[in-house]
């Protein structure tokens, strides 16, 4: 069975440990694992970020993590949700905690009033798109008739 919880500001070294994990798990040496406690740390006491974790049952560590990040859109009138570094430690995949993730993730934002999450994966994930999709996620168009696209700058 799994578990899925709203992290509490003392689970911020747990929350930090799993992103540092999924740090490693796409092959990068960035952010430090000190800048990944400290903006835990900082984000976690924000009211606009929470931190989700998971286990695979009760008194297991948490395997999983999720960050949901919410802010109001005036395209909606409405509040937005961005769903981000969802991450299930390899020893816990196909347990169904990233399925739990992700439904506790609408949950939440339907909650908070949000009219929809939005979020990145990358396109070699067939598994993350898999589960997105499995909740109704996907590729967009809007009135142009092109999918819209993820951009970034960075400064």
């Amino acid at each position: 069975m799994t578990l899925v919880w709203r992290a509490k500001p003392h689970e911020a070294e747990a929350v930090a440990g799993l992103l540092v994990e999924f740090r490693d798990w796409l092959g990068r040496s960035l952010p430090t694992d000190e800048s990944f406690a400290a903006s835990v740390h900082r984000l976690i006491a924000e009211p606009d970020t929470e931190y989700l974790l998971g286990s695979v049952g009760p008194g297991s560590d948490p395997a999983a993590v999720c960050q949901l990040r919410f802010r109001f859109g005036v395209w909606l009138d409405a509040g937005d949700c961005w769903l981000e570094d969802l991450f299930v430690s390899r020893d816990a995949r196909r347990s169904g905690l990233g399925a739990a993730l992700v439904e506790t993730a609408l949950s939440r934002a339907r909650e908070r009033g949000c009219a929809r999450v939005e979020l990145d994966v990358n396109e070699s994930n067939a598994a993350a798109i898999a589960l997105y999709e499995r909740f109704g996620f996907g590729a967009f168009s809007e009135s142009l008739g092109a999918r819209d696209l993820l951009m970034r700058l960075a400064l």
